[in-house]
């Protein structure tokens, strides 16, 4: 439907097409639909972490912005070898301990954890430019292959594991700037 994440102005924001496929809500929407489904889905999205973030920091309590997506195990007739990837900018506070995080679960293993793979992280105006970025907050985007989450049993399983990860890296002393 659209890609809240994205820049509001991101021409992927509504994808008509991925990886050769029309997307069949997508493919042939007008530009009005999208500027519809900007209004009511990506702007209150985006407030309503905009305005989070700052209550949070009003009460010196500063967040880590932590954002949790899928991707497709073959992109362009490729398999992809990462089960987890870890999307970031230049602040490597959280990204770079959950990645080695991530590399030390017996299961995972360091080849299978992607450090800006399967995408590149802090693209222009997306949530981690706009907000975290632009507040010097602690970030990552959390990329989990879709077959490994595709059934509910995988999907609470890396649930867990990513709590028990995550926790300690966004523990109030783990993400405030050096």
């Amino acid at each position: 439907m659209i890609d809240a994440n994205r820049g509001g102005d991101d021409p992927t924001l509504v994808m008509r097409v991925s990886d050769g496929d029309l997307v069949p809500g997508n493919a042939r929407i007008e530009a009005a639909e999208i500027e519809r489904r900007r209004r009511l889905y990506w702007a209150p999205y985006r407030a309503a972490i905009a305005a989070t973030v700052a209550a949070m920091l009003a009460t010196d309590a500063p967040p880590a912005i932590l954002s949790i997506h899928s991707f497709t195990p073959r992109w362009r007739g490729s398999a992809r070898p990462w089960k987890v990837g870890v999307l970031w900018d230049g602040n490597p506070r959280l990204p770079v301990p959950l990645i080695r995080a991530l590399a030390a679960e017996p299961d995972i293993g360091p080849a299978a954890v992607g450090d800006n793979e399967p995408y590149a992280g802090g693209l222009p105006g997306d949530t981690i430019d706009a907000i975290a970025s632009a507040h010097g907050l602690a970030n990552a985007l959390i990329e989990v292959r879709q077959d490994l989450i595709g059934e509910r049993a995988g999907a609470e399983a890396w649930a867990d594991r990513l709590a028990r990860l995550v926790a300690p890296l966004v523990a109030p002393a783990a993400i405030r700037a050096p």
